[in-house]
């Protein structure tokens, strides 16, 4: 099986069709992968069969996806208000969790922890009403634009200060770290609903906030092709300002507002693609994050193309 290097790959991809941790990362390693991102979903009774897996070099992490491992509390998953929690006592418990996971990975060598910081919070997930409004009748339809009027004026209106606390807690969690003598970046992801933060802007701005902290900016190339097309912000342009913050990347495209596909292979686009190339290329994290879906052929189909235009590209 080709060897894929330096990349890396999401336990999402396979998680649910596993009882073991061992039989998850083997399968992975049967792709070539060398190194893996542990997802927020990998659990305890997980990792007592990739922990020996880790600690006799048999695998590589590369990263661990904040919240690690997994918790079953609805206010701490991937999509809450997480580090920009209103509740001092909640904020603080987020901050605690994210510590604990820049310690797992710490102990596995991993480079980085992967951060959903949070949200601007709506009573309800108008995310969804507005991705169902641009399925029915398109992005340029009344009833999309007054809803997304609606969504965009209170975001922006609460934005400050929800990215204010996150960067408060980004900073506390860091220096934690610090006095630990842990070397673990953190990468704030690009997210896949549009209340959600950061925008590409939102990330800059935390991360300059921040200077001298271990505080980046994880491009997800699928969720930011998302939102590029839901109008929340200019995907290309304002990549070119912030691709200098990227620590890592999470590869997949999006078909229309369907995420973690195989870049070229799912879109049949042999060429849009390309405008991410050099995020991939720059980014010292690569990782893809598939869906199920995915099929082997697939998954060494789309690497041999991203591998060989990088290639290609730096001539």
């Amino acid at each position: 099986m080709l060897d894929k290097g330096d990349y890396s790959f999401s336990t999402c991809w396979n998680i649910k069709r596993h009882t073991t941790g061992r039989s998850m990362i083997e399968e992975i390693k049967e792709l070539g992968f060398r190194y893996v991102e542990l997802n927020y979903n990998v659990t305890d009774a997980f990792m007592e069969t990739i922990e020996p897996m880790i600690e006799q070099g048999e695998i590589g992490v590369s990263s661990v996806h904040n919240v690690f491992p997994f918790i079953a509390d609805k206010d701490y998953d991937t999509d809450s208000v997480m580090l920009g929690f209103d509740d001092e006592a909640k904020r603080r418990r987020s901050v605690e969790l994210l510590i604990r996971s820049m310690e797992y990975a710490h102990r596995y060598g991993a480079k980085a922890v992967v951060v959903h910081p949070g949200e601007v919070p709506f009573d309800y997930n108008i995310d969804s009403d507005l991705k169902k409004l641009y399925r029915e009748f398109g992005k340029d339809s009344p009833e999309y634009r007054k809803l997304w009027q609606e969504m965009s004026e209170r975001r922006e209106r609460l934005s400050p200060l929800y990215a204010g606390r996150i960067r408060d807690s980004l900073e506390q969690a860091c220096e934690a770290a610090a006095k630990k003598g842990w070397n673990v970046a953190l990468g704030i992801e690009t997210r896949s609903r549009c209340y959600q933060m950061p925008s590409l802007m939102e990330a800059k701005s935390i991360c300059e906030g921040l200077k001298g902290a271990p505080v980046y900016l994880w491009y997800d190339i699928g969720h930011a092709m998302m939102m590029d097309r839901m109008g929340l912000y200019d995907n290309l342009a304002e990549l070119r300002e912030v691709k200098r913050l990227i620590y890592g990347v999470h590869i997949h495209e999006t078909l229309e507002l369907s995420d973690h596909w195989c870049p070229y292979v799912h879109s049949k686009d042999l060429s849009y693609f390309d405008h991410f190339l050099e995020a991939i290329d720059y980014a010292q994290v690569k990782v893809y994050e598939l869906k199920a879906a995915c099929q082997p052929d697939e998954i060494h189909e789309s690497h041999n193309l991203i591998t060989g235009k990088i290639k290609a590209m730096k001539g």
